[in-house]
Order: structure tokens, then C-alpha cells, then sequence
């Protein structure tokens, strides 16, 4: 298993192609300047010291040094080891909603762009717990399974959009139950499943399931996204919003009622999102206040730092920069002399 402790620094590598777009361009500069004295083979006849090529090498030489010195600061690390290690934490699954009317922009920069953020800093303030995502629209399926992979969590987050289900309508009943089915066997860890949804076009059986995973000690909090006077949806690609057969725009309201009612069942609690932060914070808190207990994770031990190895190939990459002069030797400055003769 191969990692980087301070992924960050690996940023510095975006200065690579700047500085090599600024070489290519002085390059450029130099070429002109050099043709206003003249034919440019006659200057190189007359400038025999100068090498064409070695300045190019020595730039390569560099650019190679300032790479693996941001590898050297972001700390690689190879794990030999997987064990299983126990840490006080929960397992919380969420339920996100992707149906089109989450498109809708009443939440800014839209219900399911928040919704997603959301999602993220909820992940971010995780520690030791584990989690997994289901979406769901007019079906329910598996995003992550559950996993304390937070980084691949944000990953697979990112991918979320409404075309990953064709089928519409709002199934929290479905996404529930599947909720229920992913929790890990384990037993005395604290769990919950957290759905965020505006609870339009609701299908019937979410209570029923809320009730069904409160009895199984799987606590369901419910996040309301959207406002009561609601939004239109927007046709993505068009300037447009979606219509009825009637040709009416259609507006989509957060049924927060209904909301309520699934969270009350799931022995949770019920919060509105809107376009401030406190949602996240309120869940957040629920969550730190379920009994946390020890959960199984495998992780990779025994990393290995690959200091020494990364340092050395800098350290040659600078020695042979500073080796190779701009300017030819005698040995082949006379060789080029001699060439010119034949010539």
C-alpha cells in the first residue's frame, strides 16, 4: 500500500508546466534577439563555445529536482502491513435524494449541490465512525458501501447526479430498507441513517421502514432540503424550467410534513436545510451523541518513509546539473572546430 502523508504539497507540481511554458518563451525571446545581429548558423560559427543542447538538458535536470522535492515534502510511504484495528466510533449511512426536483435552485447554488456539500463536511468532522451512501429517485441503489475510507467517500460523492436513476419519483421508503441492509454485522455499535431529501412525490412505506429500523436500535434523522414556497426546476443544458402537459411551469415544494412524520417513526430528529451551515452543525451533534463503540477497521501499519530513497535522486539530479556546463569543453569545442573545417 503506497500513500502520501502530506498529499498537499504534491500542489507544487502545478508549477511545473508554468515554468516550463516560461523557459520555452525566453528561449523564444532569446532565438529573436540573437537573428537581429544575423544568420543564426553564422552566429553559432562565430560563437563556438555556445552548446545548443546543454542548456536544455540542464533546464530537464531541474525541472526533475523540483518535482520529486514536492514528492520528498508530500512524504510517500509504503505500508507492509494490513491488520484489523479497533476505535471508538459509529456507522452512519446516508440516504441521499437525486430525483430532478433536487435540481431545483430555491437552495442555492441548488438543493442537491447543498445537499452534497453538506454531505462533505458532515464526512470531514467524521472521526473513527464509518460510512456508506445509498441515492435514490424513483429507485434505491448502493453508492458506497459502508467503508472508513473518507477520501473515497468525498470521491464517489462528487460522481452524485440526477441520471444515475432513470426511474423518478421520491422511494425513501426503499432507501431505507436498503439503508437498513448495509450496516455492518457487527454488534453494540451505534448506528443511523440520515436522509436528505425534499420529500416530493413521496411513494408510500418510508414510515413503515423508519419504524421497522427503530426497532433494529438504527436511529433515522431526516434532513429537509428546500423551502416551503419551493422552486422551479431547471431543464439542465436549456435556459428552460419543466413543465406540466399544460405547458405550467412546475414548482417543487419541500414537504416538510412528511418529513417530520419519517424522522418521529425512525426515533430522530427532523432538520430544514437552508442556505446557511446550521443543518450540518445540528446533525453533527446528533451524531456525537450516539454511544460509540469499537469499529473494526482494516488499515495498512508499518508505513515506511521513503525519505532517503527520493533525497538521493535529487541530490544526483543537482550533481549532474551542476557537472554539465552551459558552454562546451575544449575537447568538444575542438571537435566542433574540426567539423567546421571538413564543412
Amino acid at each position: 500500500m503506497f500513500r502520501f502523508e502530506e498529499p498537499t504539497y504534491l500542489y507544487l507540481l502545478l508549477l511545473l508546466p508554468i515554468l516550463v511554458a516560461f523557459y520555452i518563451f525566453s528561449n523564444y525571446k532569446r532565438r529573436k534577439a540573437v537573428a537581429r545581429f544575423g544568420d543564426p548558423e553564422l552566429m553559432a560559427r562565430l560563437m563556438p563555445d555556445v552548446s545548443k543542447y546543454r542548456p536544455d538538458v540542464k533546464f530537464l535536470l531541474l525541472l526533475l529536482a523540483i518535482a520529486f522535492f514536492a514528492l520528498l515534502l508530500a512524504r510517500p510511504q509504503f505500508g507492509s502491513k494490513l491488520e484489523t484495528v479497533k476505535r471508538q466510533g459509529v456507522e452512519v449511512i446516508i440516504a441521499l435524494d437525486i430525483s430532478n426536483s433536487m435540481l431545483a435552485q430555491d437552495i442555492q447554488p441548488s438543493r442537491l449541490e447543498k445537499a452534497k456539500r453538506l454531505v462533505a463536511q458532515l464526512v470531514d468532522r467524521l472521526e473513527n465512525d464509518k460510512v456508506g451512501m445509498i441515492v435514490f429517485a424513483g429507485d434505491a441503489f448502493t453508492q458506497l458501501p459502508i467503508t472508513s475510507d473518507y477520501i473515497s467517500a468525498k470521491i464517489f460523492l462528487e460522481s452524485i447526479d440526477p441520471s444515475l436513476i432513470s426511474k423518478q419519483g421520491t422511494a425513501i421508503g426503499s432507501a431505507l430498507q436498503l439503508s437498513t441492509r448495509s450496516f455492518t454485522p457487527q454488534e453494540g455499535v451505534g448506528r443511523t441513517v440520515i436522509v436528505i431529501t425534499d420529500g416530493e412525490n413521496h411513494e408510500g412505506g418510508a414510515l413503515e421502514a423508519a419504524k421497522a429500523a427503530a426497532e433494529k436500535g438504527i436511529q433515522v434523522n431526516v434532513l429537509g432540503i428546500g423551502l416551503p414556497d419551493g422552486g422551479p426546476i431547471p431543464v439542465p443544458g436549456t435556459n428552460d424550467y419543466r413543465r406540466d402537459k399544460s405547458g405550467n411551469v412546475i414548482v417543487t415544494r419541500l414537504n416538510e410534513q412528511m418529513c417530520k412524520e419519517i424522522a418521529q417513526a425512525g426515533n430522530g430528529i427532523y432538520v430544514r436545510v437552508d442556505n446557511t451551515n446550521s443543518a450540518q452543525k445540528i446533525i453533527t451533534q446528533e451524531i456525537n451523541k450516539m454511544a460509540k463503540a469499537d469499529v473494526e477497521t482494516q488499515v495498512y501499519t508499518e508505513f515506511d518513509e521513503q525519505f532517503q530513497s527520493v533525497a538521493w535522486i535529487i541530490l544526483l539530479l543537482l550533481l549532474a546539473d551542476l557537472l554539465i556546463l552551459e558552454r562546451k569543453t575544449s575537447l568538444s569545442r575542438d571537435i566542433h572546430l574540426f567539423q567546421n573545417k571538413k564543412e
